[in-house]
């Protein structure tokens, strides 16, 4: 992820909560104060405008916005209980479509509630019924959350250099191609990213080749570089190997897609907003309290 996507992500989602149920949500005064609304008044409003638009779509309001009382801090160890509202993720995009668009912050949520929104809802189809897109953004998701966990498992193994970890994986399932030798291959520009650029037999492959290089780091407790990096080298050779013998295509011999996963989530947003993208103003930057990083678009 580039790091707008990464801010989006650590915004909306450390005032993510779970239920006992493990339905997710999310408590509408913790976002108010992330789409930088500072009257309560005033975002009741907009809570009030998003309910009608659910209500206008079809869908049981109860479901999405249900309204509590819950105790807050007002500091040194006072406790006051305010009216709240426990928001599903379709709550927070119908929110941030109707709050004011001039807000960087409110920009930001309505371009991460969408995507989260839209991969939901891929998310609660069976998979032979997805299209391919679907299917490409499917498997993208799953290999990003996948790619933390070898990350870590590397780490804990000992390894510093992570692209020539990552690329001994490529070495092993593509005979021997680097991640850079995929996207000349590819004919990609400079830093475009080759997960994006593949369909979802490939991506698939990549998937099954990153979840066994956890596994295995971890279950055989592998220590060292090199010993990390070979370990990589080795599975993604195993799973160039498996697919061949069950009659497969081996992935570099698989076509690029016509547009990748980037230019079609542009077109989704564009479908998603009404026919027009979410902008930002000219020169935009912002400062993340969280990670203390100056961030320019």
């Amino acid at each position: 992820m580039n790091e707008l996507e990464q801010y989006q992500e650590r915004m909306f989602e450390e005032i993510r909560h779970v239920d006992e149920n493990g339905r997710e949500f999310w408590y509408a005064r913790e976002l108010a104060k992330a789409l930088e609304y500072k009257r309560w008044d005033k975002f009741k409003n907009v809570i009030n405008k998003a309910v009608t638009s659910c209500s206008n779509s079809g869908n049981i309001v109860d479901n999405h916005f249900s309204q509590l009382g819950r105790m807050v801090s007002l500091g040194s160890d006072a406790l006051r209980e305010v009216n709240d509202y426990k928001l599903s993720r379709y709550a927070c995009y119908l929110i941030t479509q109707n709050a004011d668009s001039r807000k960087k912050e409110v920009a930001l949520g309505q371009t991460y509630f969408a995507i989260q929104t839209r991969k939901q809802e891929i998310l609660s189809k069976n998979y032979e019924d997805l299209t391919e897109t679907e299917k490409r953004f499917y498997k993208r998701e799953k290999i990003r959350r996948k790619n933390l966990a070898l990350n870590k498992a590397a780490r804990d193994a000992g390894v510093k250099n992570f692209d020539k970890f990552h690329n001994a994986g490529y070495k092993g399932l593509y005979n021997g191609e680097t991640a850079n030798d995929i996207a000349k291959r590819k004919e990609l520009q400079y830093r475009e990213d080759i997960l994006d650029n593949m369909g979802s037999d490939e991506l698939a492959a990549n998937e099954f080749r990153i979840s066994l290089a956890s596994q295995k780091l971890k279950n055989e407790n592998i220590q060292g570089e090199a010993n990390a990096n070979y370990a990589h080298f080795e599975v993604g050779s195993i799973v160039r190997c498996a697919i061949i013998e069950a009659g497969g295509t081996v992935p570099e011999k698989l076509p690029t897609p016509e547009k990748s996963l980037k230019e079609l989530k542009k077109e989704e947003l564009k479908k998603l907003d009404g026919g027009s993208s979410v902008s930002y103003p000219k020169n935009y930057s912002f400062s993340c309290k969280k990670c203390l990083t100056f961030h320019i678009i």
